[in-house]
């Protein structure tokens, strides 16, 4: 049925429903396929083990007698295995060891796009993303994920900055947005999605120390835009670009991008692949570029590059000297 409607019927395609890992091997020797779907691991049983399909001894089993099958012919095979609540795949540890690669697909019901990471690869790269659209007629490969991560609006409003974020070898422009309000139920109210809220912390003390901006009496509220997460440290420079545009209420262009590390000291590190990064923002149509002072050697002709060194720089070469109208709102 679900052939019949994304019009991909195919004469080649077999489908076998069946349990017993005995006659699916049966099946095997006689179809001689090029490729094997098992969906799922927890529904095959052996009559070598005399428990239950989906326990941990069914489960090791069948995927060993399909493993050393494979590995004798040279065949390719995909695993389909259940997860928990938590994200992580369900049954033994030992399943994710016997495989030589394992790939999660991550989606939300809000959204219509699927992220695929690799979490493990033997053989490769594990830093590498791939993002679908779901779609009536099937899946769609997204060639620019950024049309995806960063909203249309019609109007600049305050609180959002575009960072530049690297997947593997993939550049990806994001949308980070805060929120910062007067703390009116007395507890400041921290919250993060998509991004670290312990560093969000730090980045708050960072600010509250370093330039002396007063985050604690403050609700301070964090999102990236698309439902994605992202662990890349060079989203710092954006998130602090997002926390101050709120705080003063003043929106930032639309085409500056951000990327850079903030320390402790209130420094802004260098981060790696800036070329990707730049390169990838310009080919957008990004005007100005925020990297650290200690990537100066990147240049780009379509794009202005701003090079800063520390947070009290960034707020004054972003609002003093692009905004200078924010002298007459304090």
């Amino acid at each position: 049925m679900r052939a019949d409607r994304i019009k991909q019927t195919n004469s080649e395609i077999f489908v076998y429903t069946e349990t017993s890992v005995e006659s699916i091997m049966q099946q095997i020797e006689q179809v001689q396929p090029h490729l094997l779907v098992i969906d799922s691991i927890q529904t095959l049983e052996t009559s070598m083990i005399e428990s239950a399909a989906g326990s941990v001894s069914q489960i090791r089993e069948a995927t060993h007698v399909i493993q050393q099958y494979a590995k004798r012919n040279n065949l390719p095979v995909f695993i389909v295995g259940h997860i928990t609540k938590e994200g992580t795949i369900a049954g033994p540890k030992l399943l994710e060891h016997m495989v030589d690669t394992v790939l999660q697909f991550e989606g939300d019901r809000n959204y219509n796009y699927r992220i695929l990471r690799t979490q493990k690869n033997r053989f490769g790269s594990t830093s590498e993303l791939g993002i679908y659209e779901m779609r009536g007629d099937g899946m769609r490969a997204v060639t620019n994920p950024s049309e995806l991560l960063i909203t249309q609006r019609d109007e600049q409003v305050s609180g959002v900055a575009i960072a530049v974020t690297m997947e593997g070898m993939r550049a990806l422009l994001v949308e980070v947005q805060a929120l910062v309000s007067p703390a009116v139920y007395g507890t400041p109210q921290r919250s993060s999605t998509g991004y670290d809220l312990r560093r969000l912390g730090m980045i708050l003390a960072v600010l509250d120390k370093r330039c002396g901006f007063r985050f604690g009496a403050k609700d301070v509220f964090l999102n990236i835009a698309g439902g994605l997460r992202v662990e890349d440290p060079a989203v710092d420079l954006a998130v602090v670009a997002a926390l101050l545009s709120s705080y003063e209420d003043v929106a930032i262009n639309n085409k500056f991008s951000f990327s850079g590390e903030v320390g402790l000291s209130g420094e802004i590190r260098a981060v790696n692949k800036v070329e990707q990064r730049v390169a990838e923002a310009s080919k957008l149509g990004y005007e100005k570029i925020f990297i650290s002072k200690y990537n100066q050697k990147v240049k780009s002709e379509e794009a202005e590059i701003n090079l800063i060194k520390t947070v009290a720089e960034f707020y004054k070469m972003l609002f003093l000297k692009f905004f200078p109208e924010i002298i007459y709102l304090q």
